[in-house]
């Protein structure tokens, strides 16, 4: 991966999650985030809970800090945002609807 390549990653991933790292970490803390998504099934944290925690530590990071496992999940950030927002969510209830809280543990609220 070139510097042409990180630099369009971290543009697309920067344009994807609309939440700052102070508002997704409140945001995972609550049990509607905890409620949503795949993985918790089996009785342990969504696969989108724990993207949230790790976007908030790339977040959190310099530029010179990122590596290349931090822009693979930048890249897996920005295609399941753009794929969820494409559904376009409930015809009612947009803010209360699991398809909101699943983008919100992905870093993207819809209605902001």
């Amino acid at each position: 991966m070139n510097d042409d390549d990180r630099e369009e990653i971290r543009a697309r991933f920067d344009d994807a999650v609309n939440l700052t790292p102070k508002e997704l970490e409140g945001w995972l803390k609550t049990d509607e985030s905890k409620a949503v998504g795949w993985g918790k099934e089996e009785g342990g944290e969504s696969v989108g809970h724990e993207s949230g925690r790790r976007i908030v530590s790339i977040k959190r990071k310099k530029k010179d800090e990122l590596d290349d496992d931090d822009y693979q999940h930048m890249r897996k950030v920005t295609g399941y945002v753009h794929r969820h927002l494409k559904q376009g969510g409930p015809d009612d209830d947009k803010q209360h609807s699991k398809w909101r809280y699943s983008l919100m543990n992905w870093g993207h609220d819809p209605c902001k």
